[in-house]
């Protein structure tokens, strides 16, 4: 194979700037059909890019003039056409994140492992040279035990946003608020660098917006070696410079916007503790000087990663089973939040489903929307 033969599925947004990268910027694929729900979306795209457009995605996937498919729908639909696609044969590229829930996610973690089809998900930020150089730190002991956590990620939101489709911020129509739709970047690198936490304490409110599900979270976090952490997220300020902190026994890492530093220890904490002898003494400590490699953290990128994964087995940045962590670390904050009580990982499935269930019920849905479809124009390529 020279080229993997990729269908977009989901149009309406992220969809079409991914048609546009396998078109202009992916040597390794060739983009051969589009598919939406709204018949005037699919074909003005599928004319756009002059391919062939469909609104099934199983015609899409059933025609076989695909390879792969990447998944661009509203959250709820990753699994269900996810699935159906590795079942038939294809490759899978979902956006984020894989799963509205966690049960969802099993189920699409059990089609890769068993049809063995190349399954990724659309986590771009893992590709960015400060994560990579944070993560090869982590790796390579230079920070020794975690011990500590921290991530403030603030994003906003206008209403005209949330205002711009029936869907969103929706419990029947996208499973949350920030969490499930801005957040879920951070959460896979948060738990790509520091692991899955144990236990979740937190506390969810809808503080600004005119929307029924949450738009600010607060949590507290235990993981399984007993090291705590907090995380915090928002749609309601600015600006968007997110901070983030792994501190370890040997030493920490401060991710603050575009900035990584990183401190080493001259002796571990816990053994320099109680072997000086000095009341007032400190662990010395110097800043180090860290080489960033030069990596985009684009969605070209990615593609061009799961294309190489199919074609020659490249290890592929982002693997789609690795997508049940942010799936399991949002689920555990709604419960927990929602429901007033610690909740522990893995989640517990049947309690989830049936919390979502529940929220669904008490929706009361949209009486207005004024329908925008715009990319992000600050998304990149």
């Amino acid at each position: 194979m020279k080229k993997v033969r990729i269908g977009v599925v989901g149009v309406g947004g992220m969809g079409q700037a991914h048609a546009n990268s396998v078109k202009t910027n992916v040597k390794e694929a060739e983009l051969v059909a589009v598919c939406d729900a709204e018949e005037k979306r699919a074909k003005e795209v599928g004319e756009k890019f002059g391919v062939r457009w469909f609104t099934d995605y199983k015609e899409l996937i059933d025609s076989q003039i695909a390879d792969a498919v990447i998944v661009a729908t509203p959250h709820y639909f990753h699994p269900e056409i996810s699935v159906y696609a590795m079942n038939k044969g294809l490759h899978v590229l979902s956006e984020k994140p894989i799963a509205v829930t966690v049960s969802q996610a099993d189920t699409m973690i059990e089609a890769a492992t068993k049809t063995k089809k190349v399954f990724c998900v659309m986590y771009q930020r893992r590709n960015w040279g400060i994560a990579v150089a944070a993560k090869k730190l982590i790796e390579a002991g230079k920070i020794g035990e975690i011990k500590r956590t921290l991530l403030i990620d603030p994003w906003y939101r206008a209403q005209a946003y949330y205002d711009s489709g029936l869907w969103r911020a929706t419990w029947k129509g996208e499973g949350g608020g920030v969490l499930i739709n801005q957040a879920p970047h951070m959460i896979d690198m948060f738990t790509w660098l520091a692991g899955l936490p144990k236990r979740f304490e937190a506390k969810v409110r809808t503080k600004l917006h005119n929307i029924e599900v949450e738009d600010e979270a607060s949590v507290l976090l235990e993981y399984d070696n007993g090291a705590w952490g907090y995380y915090y997220t928002t749609t309601n300020e600015v600006p968007h410079i997110f901070y983030l902190e792994i501190a370890g026994d040997l030493g920490k890492i401060i991710i603050n916007g575009d900035t990584l530093r990183f401190f080493e220890n001259s002796v571990p904490v816990s053994k320099f503790t109680f072997e000086n002898k000095s009341m007032w003494s400190s662990v010395e400590t110097k800043e180090k000087t860290v080489r960033i490699p030069k990596k985009q953290a684009t969605h070209a990128e990615i593609i061009k990663n799961f294309c190489r994964a199919i074609i020659k087995g490249e290890k592929l940045v982002a693997p789609g089973v690795e997508g049940i962590n942010s799936v399991e670390f949002i689920n555990a904050i709604l419960l927990s939040g929602f429901k007033g009580k610690p909740v522990e990982t893995p989640v517990n499935r049947k309690e989830y489903d049936r919390f979502l269930q529940e929220m669904i019920r008490k929706s009361k849905g949209k009486k207005t929307v004024r329908a925008q479809i715009e990319t992000d124009p600050n998304f990149k390529k």
